[in-house]
């Protein structure tokens, strides 16, 4: 009995010995299951941006382009592009990759070269840099499969194929095991641990709207018979598309009271919520005399003390005035409808002193302002003085009113920057009962970027009784349908809060709106030298025209002249000689190659005296200079000369052109001034970059 209570025991000992081991091993092999996310960053991601000090990520393909710039060799500075910086090191190819990025201390110097296809820039010196290495994790560092950024932009998270949005405000902060614990200025987006794909760019951050919550309101109301003189047209306030809809809106009358009948209408108040607010619909379509109005403002325009000034949203840095339809077609439902779009508008951009700042004129027969851009500088203040805005009445002058902002609003009494760009949104009800065009026009070349919002645009059976025909695409940039939204209906006014907050924070693309592009002469200065070749000469005549084509030609836009030099120099054409796109590029393609040899700076001097001495005052003076190598002659004294003239200089290197020389040529700062390819064949990449520096450096200027 003894022996066999020993068995017994063993067995039952040896049973639990068993169970532990399988059971740890169990444990072991879920261990091993375990893979880290490896979160995916976008082209444009910069490393400034990502709060981590350490991380792995999944770079796209693509990223092999000149619009990603970086800036050192091997070390880069922080605001360079990651996975562009990555190719440049020979880490990844175009094709995308892993990497692993580390942040370390700011140098006092960045080295640019040319390595693997892609051209760093030097940079004298940055607060901070990174390394790029093979995305193999180090031994005993626990990698985030999430990033922080240092941004308000929320993170899109795609597990397979559904896509969740998560507003900034909805967010819960995350500190990874090996980052530091942010400031508590800096707002993080942060999601579940699954992969993401993200883009962290200060200038293209779009902000997310606050959530608020949802309500229902029903209302119904028998048609209110309240007569308002000078009426222009009566609206139909059913819901667009019905069939009887029409008739009512194609009565102009002037000087009679004329009712508008409010809707018998149930509707739902839109909630604020990603769903209702993430409905993207921004799709872009490729595509007078000035009003001595003299009209004073309601008020002062003092700012008032406010309880608290908001920071705002650093990325979307903007002077925005809306210009709001108070005339009588609108009615006091939609004009309540307005007052809500503007108030969530207000929230998604988020308003501060470092970010956005937003003031509103009043239009009906006449603008005023109801407050400027440093009356509130906080959300909350902001939306309170939205809601007790009164409507005016009156008919829709938007001509006027475009032309009083022009004049009155972006002044620095009223709180303009000088450095955010200029953004006037104005929103028409149907049509405008004045033109548009001129007053426009003039708003454009100020450098003021407009957009317009029309909400029930003309059917076709009214289309007889606008007073300009297209007005918008007048009144706008003519390139695409960047600057215009129409919306069908008021009651779907809530959905382009989302669309119209990216666009207005794109300041990247607003400082290189067609606006800019006015009022300037460009004199191309083109080396055709023997070692340049008849084939080349095309190529680069081919990058002159398509950088002529992105601008507004006239007599009283921008002009073109060009030269071409050797050891000698030829006038091609005038800045006066033609006043048409047309004829411009007619005149570019006709132009025919010389050979010879290569005097860089007596061009210049010829340039000088030949093109720019003879440039209007209010024109900006533009030289663009390409060369493919190094001039016989001195370049400094003449380029020098030409600076001190007022002449914004650029240089295109080509092959074997002198770096030092082409500095030299350029306007300070140099690096922004002045670039290099290697091949003829790759002069195409520098088209939109030279159009961005020329649009940025317009905007940063004073206005007129």
């Amino acid at each position: 009995a003894l022996i066999t209570m020993k068995a017994s025991v063993i067995a039952i000992f040896f049973g639990v010995f068993l169970t532990c081991t399988y059971a740890a091993k169990e444990a072991t092999k879920k261990t091993k299951k375990a893979k880290l996310y490896v979160p995916q960053i976008d082209c444009d991601a910069k490393a400034g941006k990502i709060i981590n000090p350490e991380f792995i990520a999944k770079c796209p393909p693509g990223c092999q382009d000149v619009k990603y710039r970086v800036y050192g060799t091997d070390i880069y500075a922080s605001f360079s592009s990651v996975c562009s910086a990555a190719i440049h090191s020979g880490i990844i190819d175009n094709a995308g990759g892993k990497i692993l990025v580390q942040k370390v201390a700011g140098h006092a110097g960045y080295r640019g070269s040319f390595s693997n296809g892609v051209r760093s820039l030097s940079l004298p010196r940055w607060r901070e840099s990174f390394l790029v290495s093979e995305g193999k994790p180090r031994k005993g560092v626990t990698y985030p499969s999430t990033l922080e950024y240092s941004s308000s932009k929320s993170t899109a998270v795609k597990p397979g194929n559904d896509c969740v949005n998560v507003p900034a405000g909805d967010t819960v902060r995350k500190v990874d095991q090996t980052s530091p614990v942010p400031t508590p200025t800096v707002q993080t987006a942060t999601t579940t641990p699954t992969p993401t794909a993200t883009t962290a760019d200060p200038f293209t951050t779009t902000p997310k709207p606050t959530t608020t919550p949802a309500t229902t309101r029903t209302m119904t109301a028998a048609a209110a018979a309240k007569s308002r003189p000078g009426l222009h047209r009566v609206r139909d306030i059913a819901f667009r598309g019905t069939s009887t809809s029409a008739s009512n809106r194609n009565i102009l009358r002037s000087n009679t009271g004329i009712q508008r009948q409010e809707p018998v209408a149930a509707f739902r108040r839109p909630a604020g919520s990603p769903a209702h607010l993430a409905m993207e619909t921004d799709l872009w379509k490729p595509g007078l005399s000035f009003f001595d109005t003299g009209f004073a403002s309601k008020e002062e325009l003092n700012p008032k003390p406010l309880e608290a000034t908001s920071q705002g949203n650093p990325s979307c840095k903007v002077d925005l005035s809306f210009l709001i339809d108070g005339s009588w077609s609108i009615g006091k439902r939609r004009f309540q409808l307005q007052k809500q779009f503007l108030a969530n508008v207000a929230q998604a951009l988020g308003i501060g002193s470092a970010g956005p700042l937003m003031g509103i004129v009043q239009y009906g027969d006449d603008p005023s302002t109801e407050f400027n851009l440093k009356t509130y500088a906080n959300p909350k203040d902001l939306r309170s003085a939205i809601e007790k805005i009164p409507q005016k009445g009156g008919l829709s002058n938007v001509g006027k009113a475009l032309s009083f902002v022009n004049k009155n609003f972006f002044s620095d009494a009223n709180g303009n920057r000088g450095g955010a760009p200029n953004v006037v949104v104005v929103m028409v009800d149907g049509w405008p009962t004045d033109r548009v065009e001129e007053a426009s026009r003039l708003a454009r070349e100020s450098g003021i970027n407009i957009f317009f919002v029309t909400i029930e645009a003309a059917a076709e059976n009214e289309k007889q009784n606008v007073i300009e025909p297209n007005f918008v695409d007048k009144a706008v940039c003519r390139t695409n349908g960047f600057y215009s939204i129409s919306v069908p209906s008021w009651f779907s006014l809530h959905k382009i809060v989302q669309p119209l907050v990216k666009r207005v924070c794109d300041t990247d693309r607003l400082v290189c709106s067609k606006t800019c592009l006015n009022s300037a002469d460009i004199g191309f200065v083109i080396d055709g030298s023997s070692s340049v070749g008849t084939s080349n000469f095309r190529t680069v005549l081919q990058f002159v025209a398509n950088i002529s084509k992105e601008f507004e030609i006239s007599d009283t836009d921008t002009r073109i002249g060009a030269v071409q030099y050797t050891y000698e120099q030829r006038l091609e054409f005038s800045f006066d000689k033609y006043s048409t796109k047309q004829d411009v590029l007619s005149a570019i393609k006709r132009i025919s190659y010389w050979s010879g040899g290569t005097s860089t700076g007596a061009a210049i001097s010829y340039t000088s005296e030949q093109l720019f001495t003879k440039s209007k005052p209010n024109k900006r003076k533009i030289m663009i200079l390409i060369t493919d190598g190094r001039s016989y002659d001195d370049v400094r004294v003449p380029a020098m000369a030409a600076h001190q003239n007022g002449v914004i200089a650029y240089s295109i290197g080509v092959a074997w052109a002198a770096q030092d020389e082409l500095e030299a040529i350029a306007t300070d700062p140099d690096k922004e001034h002045s670039f290099f390819v290697d091949e003829f064949d790759n002069l195409y990449q520098f088209v939109n970059p030279l159009i961005q520096n020329i649009c940025t450096e317009f905007n940063s200027q004073p206005r007129n």
